[in-house]
């Protein structure tokens, strides 16, 4: 393809917006980089990262999309605006209200996997918006490719969702993101992704609304910058705006407010371009507007707000706090509960997802989310800005109907395991209340089993489902909906460790203990009184004396033939911490360590 020459204004007719949406892993972003590559965005011979617009650093280490991104291509005189959306059932709330901003999608789906929970999740969200689907086969040059299979377990998912007959009439193709080529058929040569970009022109509907009405657009996306402060993202439903422009803010139940734009940019491959005017039917970002937040309607005379999409609700929920433990203040540079709570207010003008309520006492927080990567996500960003916290156990959200019964949410789990690990992962599953619905056997021989089960019998199982399954287990899960409350479930997690003194661990101590059990810390690593320090093979948690030194002799002066047969300590990072601790704990999170402790520091007080 040739290099792309944006025009200053489309019409409507020669717009096409759409969102690429998948389940994690399956290869959106790859995809997105392909169209890129060969869209003539770049020079033949510049360097362009793998996942180039996963621009996050947590985005790039975890592998994972978890901001919308939004670009723009030139394509037979035609801009297509292109939504990259995240793959992850945490992220569902960024799927969701970015759907508003298009009007066509591309479902991603692997070729060997097949149609997984976020699959079924995105694609009803996507049908509940209206949006004319294609779908794309993704990685048929994988050996255990089954495309043709694939394409049947589609139809069939289309058909479990419940959608229309007309929808049902939708383009088939095949690709590669890593190869950057799409097919129509699988016999077809393999060359570029051009077909793909021929199915959005030809199937994904041109955005209604007259360059001459009255002119509004929806937020669904805000961003920041230093300089002109907010940025709001949305589509042009109606009419044209104007740089510099009057405009009025409007939301349901309030009076609008009148501003003006101090920018207006439209997007031309990954780049904002400020320009003079943008018309009906084009995504584009706005600054300027004071208080501006997503669902919040612009338009150029007073009126009616847009309609909003409703968020799915929070399903898990945290305390947040500021840092107790003997070492805060370290680390960190935000410590404070204003500090803390400044920063979480912020975090909700963007995360659609998340709620805050006060509690009992005025320094803790409880912070609700979509899952614990949700809430993960979020923690490991405030600890990398400089800020100390502790954070409690997960807690699924438990909530009564107008009859008073306790409603909780379920959970879609879908595990692929080899057959030998089926009874142990039914046996581990039983007791956490998940009912078995479907067995499937794949073609590479493992088994797939999917469950239903509460969002708190999966808290912290995803590491023991690891061990279970020595690894080879793959679990994906997708929020299905509130449903009644399935009884108790019992503490399974081991006992632990807890540091009885402060001090530096010795190898001496270390030595001493690694019969009793798994140690989280090694040698002349400095430790308090009450922080967890290793686990035990019983339920039963044990104080043990981590710091206690070894007297001298005049035969003994050295220890480093112990120092060298100690076995390395198990080191948690935050996700496991978040899966790992327990009711009667906190997660002690700093910009340099994250630490287990008990929440009572003096373990003779302890019953």
């Amino acid at each position: 393809m040739c290099a792309m020459q944006f025009k200053n204004d489309y019409p409507p007719s020669m717009i096409r917006n759409v969102a690429i949406i998948a389940h994690v892993d399956h290869g959106k972003t790859t995809l997105v980089d392909a169209m890129i590559k060969q869209s003539g965005l770049f020079r033949d011979n510049q360097h362009v990262d793998v996942c180039f617009m996963d621009s996050n650093d947590i985005e790039r280490e975890r592998g994972i999309t978890i901001l919308a991104k939004n670009l723009s291509l030139e394509f037979l005189g035609y801009k297509i605006n292109i939504v990259d959306t995240p793959g992850h059932v945490d992220f569902g709330g960024e799927v969701e209200r970015v759907l508003q901003m298009v009007i066509g999608a591309i479902l991603v789906v692997d070729a060997f996997e097949g149609p997984m929970p976020q699959t079924r999740f995105v694609l009803k969200k996507a049908l509940a918006a209206g949006l004319k689907p294609i779908i794309l086969v993704n990685k048929i040059d994988r050996p255990d490719a089954r495309p043709q299979q694939v394409v049947d377990e589609i139809i069939n998912l289309f058909i479990e969702v419940g959608a229309e007959d007309e929808v049902l009439d939708y383009p088939i193709l095949y690709g590669s993101g890593r190869e950057g080529y799409a097919i129509k058929n699988l016999d077809d040569p393999r060359t570029s992704i051009r077909p793909l970009l021929e199915a959005i022109i030809e199937h994904v509907p041109a955005p209604q609304g007259n360059p001459s009405d009255p002119g509004k657009i929806l937020i669904t996306t805000l961003d920041y910058n230093d300089y002109v402060g907010r940025i709001g993202l949305g589509r042009i439903f109606t009419g044209t705006f104007f740089n510099k422009g009057d405009v009025f803010r409007l939301r349901h139940d309030e009076p609008p407010v009148k501003g003006k734009l101090a920018q207006l940019f439209t997007f031309q491959g990954v780049s904002r371009v400020e320009v003079k005017s943008a018309s009906a039917g084009d995504i584009i970002a706005i600054a300027g507007i004071e208080g501006i937040s997503i669902g919040d309607t612009l338009a150029i005379e007073e009126g009616e707000p847009l309609p909003v999409i409703p968020i799915d609700q929070p399903v898990i929920s945290m305390m947040f706090s500021p840092n107790t433990s003997p070492f805060s203040g370290r680390d960190g540079r935000f410590l404070t509960s204003r500090q803390i709570y400044t920063r979480l207010k912020k975090e909700l003008e963007t995360n659609v997802a998340m709620r805050i309520e006060p509690t009992e006492s005025p320094d803790t927080f409880l912070v609700f989310g979509r899952g614990e990567l949700h809430l993960g996500i979020l923690i490991e960003n405030m600890r990398r800005e400089g800020f100390e916290l502790q954070v409690s156990k997960p807690q699924a959200v438990i909530r009564q109907d107008e009859n008073g019964t306790l409603l909780e949410p379920i959970e879609e789990l879908t595990i692929d395991v080899p057959e030998m690990y089926m009874g142990t992962v039914i046996e581990a599953l039983g007791p956490r209340k998940a009912l078995l619905e479907s067995t499937r056997k794949l073609l590479d021989g493992s088994l797939r089993l999917v469950f239903s089960a509460p969002a708190r019998g999966l808290l912290g199982f995803r590491s023991s489902f690891l061990t279970l399954t020595n690894g080879f287990g793959i679990m994906n899960q997708a929020f299905r909906g509130f449903e009644k409350f399935r009884g108790e479930i019992g503490q399974k997690r081991p006992g632990v460790m807890v540091a009885m003194e402060t001090g530096y661990s010795t190898g001496y101590a270390i030595k001493n203990l690694i019969d009793r059990g798994t140690l989280f810390y090694g040698p002349m690593e400095e430790i308090y009184g009450g922080m967890v320090v290793g686990e035990r093979p019983v339920l039963e948690d044990m104080f043990v004396n981590i710091v206690r030194a070894k007297h001298l002799t005049n035969h003994r002066s050295s220890t480093s033939e112990e120092l060298e047969r100690l076995p390395p300590p198990r080191r948690l990072t935050l996700d496991q911490c978040l899966e790992y601790v327990a009711d009667d704990e906190w997660i002690e999170v700093t910009p340099k360590a994250v630490r287990i402790r008990k929440r009572s520091f003096d373990y003779k007080r302890r019953g």
